[in-house]
């Protein structure tokens, strides 16, 4: 951090130093900042904490996987991010849950969760404490627009999903309908949404280290957090807010210790209170206060300011004019489109990270070549026009990473390409595999060729690429042409390297299941299912996929074996139930049959057809009047649905009551004109 002397100590970072003024007889004068770490301490131990608590989760899980607790399962992770479920598929998990609670909690206290209960901000906080003991003091990097990047992420994670769907699907893809709303508090799979071990390790240097040497003391939090692009307006409104008193003689002291990157000593003077939303509670000022002018407490809302003013605010110090603000802007967002997801493996939170990083590199690279002197932190980069050997390794290091930006770039572009041609051609597998299929047009076995290409180019270096690895989704693509150009063999190939890469996948898995079904003999294709059911028992998907193809052989007894196996695995599996009790309708087995619908019902109540199917196997069983009662339950909860009302017509039928089915017929024939 700065440091305080008896004229000056400097707040801003290189090339915008603001004075901060010390009052003569307030301490500390003439001397070095002086740091009160009790609150700072408290605050460690909350955040290590939380860290602890976090990984207590992910123990309980593996223990609940290994020794069959809970059957394997656990609360879905409790992260903010998992939100998006809600906003694309109506899914309420403990990580809205908990984002909701978070964000009522600072219409009222503020922005204090990121401050206290951030496992990243306990991440730089770590960083930042490393790097003092090394005599490395941080500036806060100070931009306009990319201050407004963390909003638009989160606008984009939680807001845009759902306009999309309401607002923009209806004419662009009126098929998408609404889920509805469920509940999924539990989770077999809880680190299905998580990247993997290196990639965690390299989130730590990116957003922990990086971001904070570059960007100040949370850096990431300012120009990277999307839950902040929530918490920041939000914190408008708290009414609790560090607030001053009369005893302040304007030191600066407060700002000097801030690690949020806040005046706060213009903000008290100003307001009375501090009204930037950048303020994460932390309480360094109001425990570093030499007056004790410093408070938390309940009063007035930052978006009320104007009505406690107290003196002219003074304007804000920027590092950028504003055209480098709009050209870092564009750079950042082309930055973050081409590393986010690159080879499968960078998730989202990164990518920023990386982007605002990369972009801070290369504004500093063009004006360390600009200007006549420059420095970073204790390094003298260049004086008086000359560079120096800092200044040399910098410039290396900053050409070494513009070159693989690049390099992202071209990747994510011919992978774009590709998936934009993939789409003109594109087909479900079981069509690619049947032989009575339309044939190919020459236009798509072009575009089938070009989308090939194009997936080669941002392949790895050893396979025609320019890339270090292969993604597994461009792996995925291109074994989905080479099946429509009428080449399983080499999709089968194909999808082995994607199985080398990430190990096995369920939707991988489907697709080779398929591939296998069409090219390899039956006995081949049975010990591959049973082979892979062994090692992955809890895939339903694949199982089902199975179960359906013994079905279509006649093979009932092995269509019995695997239902049997999977409810043992899975209870509750709806998809097991439904074809156990199908299975045993067809074997004339009617009483067991209505058993098992019974229980399907119990854990489905609301599956309509679920219901008419019932009512018409009762009918079956001599049991009318539990028959009458299961199709009213089915056209009550779906009175409009075509199928449903075509299941209670034909249950009046054979039940000969014409006059309900004829009156059900005429509703069907009025809702399709």
């Amino acid at each position: 951090m700065p440091q305080s002397t008896g004229r000056k100590a400097t707040a801003g970072c290189s090339g915008s130093e603001v004075s901060l003024p010390v009052v003569e007889g307030s301490r500390p004068v003439g001397g070095p900042l002086k740091r009160n770490n009790r609150m700072g301490r408290r605050r460690a131990i909350i955040l290590v904490l939380v860290q602890l608590g976090i990984i207590a989760h992910v123990v309980i899980w593996v223990l609940s996987r290994e020794y069959g607790w809970f059957d394997g399962r656990t609360i879905t992770p409790i992260e903010p991010s998992e939100s998006m479920e809600f906003s694309k598929y109506g899914v309420i998990n403990a990580g809205l849950i908990f984002f909701v609670l978070a964000l009522l909690s600072t219409l009222i206290l503020g922005r204090w969760f990121c401050g206290w209960g951030c496992h990243v901000v306990m991440l730089q906080d770590f960083c930042l404490w490393i790097m003092r003991r090394f005599k490395v003091h941080p500036r806060p990097f100070r931009s306009r627009l990319l201050l407004w990047a963390p909003f638009v992420l989160a606008v984009y994670m939680f807001i845009w999903p759902i306009f999309y769907r309401f607002v923009i699907a209806p004419f662009t893809r009126p098929d998408l309908e609404w889920p509805g709303i469920t509940t999924h508090l539990t989770t077999t799979d809880f680190w299905s949404t998580f990247p993997g071990v290196f990639v965690g390790i390299i989130f730590l240097g990116v957003c922990g280290f990086a971001t904070v040497y570059v960007l100040g003391a949370k850096g990431f939090c300012t120009y990277g957090c999307p839950y902040g692009g929530f918490f920041a307006p939000v914190d408008k409104v708290a009414p609790m807010r560090i607030r001053v008193t009369d005893a302040c003689e304007g030191c600066a002291h407060c700002t000097a210790v801030c690690t949020s990157n806040v005046r706060v000593h213009e903000e008290v003077k100003a307001w009375g209170m501090v009204t930037d939303p950048g303020c994460m509670k932390t309480m360094d000022c109001v425990a570093n206060c030499p007056k004790e002018a410093l408070y938390f407490g309940f009063g007035k809302p930052a978006i009320k300011r104007s009505s406690v003013q107290r003196a002219e605010p003074r304007p804000r110090k920027w590092d950028l004019s504003m055209t480098e603000e709009v050209v870092l802007a564009i750079l950042c967002i082309i930055l973050f489109w081409s590393w986010r997801g690159l080879y499968a493996s960078i998730p989202m939170l990164m990518a920023i990270g990386i982007a605002s990083v990369l972009t801070w590199m290369f504004w500093r690279g063009w004006r360390l070549l600009r200007d006549q002197n420059a420095n970073l932190h204790r390094w003298r980069m260049k004086y008086q026009g000359r560079l120096r050997l800092p200044g040399y390794v910098f410039i290396i290091i900053t050409f070494i990473l513009l070159l693989m930006s690049l390099q992202a770039l071209a990747i994510r572009s011919a992978t774009w390409n590709g998936d934009r041609l993939l789409k003109r051609v594109d087909m479900p597998v079981r069509m690619a595999l049947d032989p009575a299929r339309p044939e190919t047009t020459t236009a798509e076995v072009r575009d089938a060729k070009s989308a090939l290409a194009s997936y080669r180019f941002a392949s790895r270096f050893d396979s025609g690429g320019i890339g270090f690895a292969n993604d597994p989704n461009v792996l995925l693509a291109s074994a989905r042409l080479h099946l429509i150009l009428g080449n399983p063999e080499r999709a089968l190939e194909l999808q082995e390297q994607v199985r080398e890469t990430t190990g096995a996948m369920q939707s991988v898995e489907l697709v080779v299941l398929s591939v296998k079904t069409t090219l390899e003999p039956l006995e081949d294709v049975q010990r591959f299912e049973d082979q892979t059911l062994e090692s992955h028992p809890e895939w339903l998907d694949f199982r089902v996929a199975a179960l359906d193809r013994a079905l279509l052989n006649g093979d009932q007894a092995r269509a019995y074996e695997l239902i049997q196996s999977g409810l043992e695995e899975q209870p509750g599996a709806l998809s097991l139930l439904q074809r156990q009790a199908i299975l045993l309708l067809q074997e004339g087995k009617i009483k067991e049959s209505i058993k098992i619908m019974h229980r399907y019902l119990e854990l489905a109540p609301g599956d309509a057809l679920a219901w008419a199917t019932l009512a018409r196997t009762l009918v079956l069983d001599n049991r009318r009047t539990e028959g009458d009662d299961a199709i009213a339950k089915a056209l009550s909860l779906a009175p409009t649905n075509r199928v449903v009302v075509m299941e209670a017509i034909g249950y009046y039928l054979e039940t000969g009551r014409m006059s309900q089915a004829r009156q059900l017929e005429s509703r069907l024939n009025q809702s399709v004109q």
